[in-house]
């Protein structure tokens, strides 16, 4: 069985584990399907917007497809709650990104 028949294995047991929902976005993102990435990504962070480590893959998934302005807008939405929980670390990530883009 391969990681994400494994990952929905699980998920089917705990459908709002985030923690599993990002590990199946970024094991799309190894196989560089995108699409289905930024699918799993943008459904987690509209159930679980203070995962703050999604914005950045999500960001970066953007800037692959050559989405620019919806790289910079989720890095941004991700600073934002990245300061609210005070998570100086993400916020660093998430800004460099950003300023990368600019």
């Amino acid at each position: 069985m391969n990681r994400i028949d494994l990952l929905r294995q699980y998920l089917a047991k705990t459908p709002d584990d985030s923690f599993l929902r990002h590990a199946l976005a970024l094991e799309h993102i190894k196989l560089k399907e995108d699409e289905d990435a930024i699918g799993l990504f943008q459904a987690l962070l509209e159930d679980d917007p203070d995962y703050v480590g999604s914005y950045y893959h999500l960001g970066r998934a953007w800037e692959r497809k050559g989405e620019t302005d919806r790289a910079l807008e989720t890095y941004q939405k991700g600073m934002a709650v990245a300061r609210r929980l005070k998570d100086d670390h993400a916020y660093r990530e998430l800004q460099q990104a950003a300023d990368d883009l600019i």
